[in-house]
């Protein structure tokens, strides 16, 4: 049997491990129970009914979440001529051409995200072992490859998420922090699930959704009522 702390033991306790909750309910509870002296990010887990090892049964994609994810995301472009300016003027934190390979390849990643544009993608392909491992690789599929560097860096500062499953089938994803309002993790909850429920892989079959549980960073987990929340 599991050991846990005594911390964890107690609120565990006040989860009805037998019921399924509904979503505002869950993270209302979650934001109750969380007594740690950080805030907490909620985390939604997700098992889906795919096996990803099929071509047609993988889910990669993004989000963008109503209310943002809370946290600071640091963006680097890599670009060259005019497009160095405008990611700069952009926001970008770090921005960069054959230079900001090599520093890459030196293994300095003080980034988040790595937007490229098109014309970069040959030069960038040497960092794939390095980037690949980390989930840093810029892909057209997640919108980091573009030439409109503006709105790729206003999307992930504002809180675009890529998300995709592991290789059981399973997506881990933070949708906010604990301080928010109950409502508003609600509404980034409620935005996933659309984009999941939008972006099913063609080769799916049987039941899509398996189950949803909602966590804190050092919170137990909460069911949740999946019919509930995809009405």
């Amino acid at each position: 049997m599991r050991k846990y702390s005594r911390r964890f033991s107690e609120i565990l306790q006040q989860v009805d491990r037998s019921k399924f909750y509904t979503s505002l309910d869950a993270v209302k509870l979650l934001q109750k129970l969380s007594n740690v002296n950080f805030i907490e990010t909620l985390e939604a887990h997700i098992i889906l009914g795919l096996d990803p090892k099929y071509a047609d049964q993988q889910l990669r994609t993004t989000v963008i979440l109503p209310k943002g994810t809370g946290k600071i995301v640091k963006v680097a472009v890599i670009a060259k001529g005019e497009k160095l300016s405008e990611a700069s003027s952009a926001g970008a934190d770090l921005v960069g051409s054959e230079d900001l390979i090599e520093e890459i390849l030196k293994g300095n990643l003080n980034f988040d995200k790595l937007i490229a544009t098109p014309d970069m993608m040959l030069l960038i392909a040497k960092l794939g072992r390095i980037l690949g491992p980390r989930g840093l690789m810029p892909s057209p599929k997640s919108g980091t490859v573009t030439f409109d560097v503006k709105s790729a860096i206003n999307e992930f500062k504002a809180g675009k998420l890529e998300y995709k499953v592991d290789r059981t089938g399973i997506l881990h994803i933070g949708i906010g922090k604990l301080n928010f309002s109950a409502e508003d993790l609600n509404l980034n909850l409620k935005t996933l699930q659309e984009s999941i429920d939008k972006n099913r892989p063609s080769g799916a079959k049987g039941k899509y959704w398996k189950s949803l549980y909602l966590s804190s960073t050092m919170g137990p987990s909460v069911p949740i009522n999946i019919s509930i929340l995809r009405d």
